[in-house]
């Protein structure tokens, strides 16, 4: 059964299911999440009909609104590309490396099906509910940077299973 969580946002929830095949982004996510790692940072990317972007630790402070897209932790995780960019499933976004290892916590929802992103970036998951929600967070207002106006940020994730 693959692990799901809820991303609580400031737009509402979406649900998510993490691929099998890919343990390393799996696990680096969920080391994350039980870290409370994600907890108030924002989606500082966003490009309706392509995707929105978010995992930057930086994005927590406006005054470091230049910065964002630019943070995280130092480690890189090494590439397991095996799905397709297709619209609703989790990506890790990366710096250019030839490894093509992904970032340490950054990652993007695909808001379309982005086929020319395939064999570049590891798809690790889906989104299960909450389409709606990438719907409404992709459509918010962006400064030329893609950077939304007024913040949309990751509240929290949590397990989706009931204990």
């Amino acid at each position: 059964m693959p692990e799901q969580f809820i991303i609580k946002t400031s737009l509402g929830d979406i649900t998510i299911s993490l691929y099998d095949d890919t343990p390393l982004h799996r696990d680096n996510f969920i080391k994350l999440v039980g870290e409370n790692y994600y907890d108030g940072i924002r989606f500082h990317r966003v490009i309706e009909g392509f995707m929105i972007q978010t995992g930057d630790p930086l994005s927590r402070h406006e005054e470091k609104r230049s910065l964002h897209g630019t943070g995280g932790p130092s480690n890189r995780t090494p590439a397991e590309i095996k799905h397709p960019n297709k619209k609703g499933t989790l990506a890790a976004a990366r710096d250019n490396n030839p490894q093509k290892a992904s970032s340490g916590s950054q990652f993007y929802i695909n808001h379309a099906d982005n086929s020319f992103l395939d064999g570049q970036y590891t798809v690790f998951g889906v989104v299960d509910s909450g389409m709606d929600v990438v719907e409404k967070i992709a459509a918010v207002k962006t400064d030329p940077n893609d950077n939304p106006i007024v913040p949309v940020t990751i509240e929290s994730i949590v397990s989706a299973v009931k204990s």
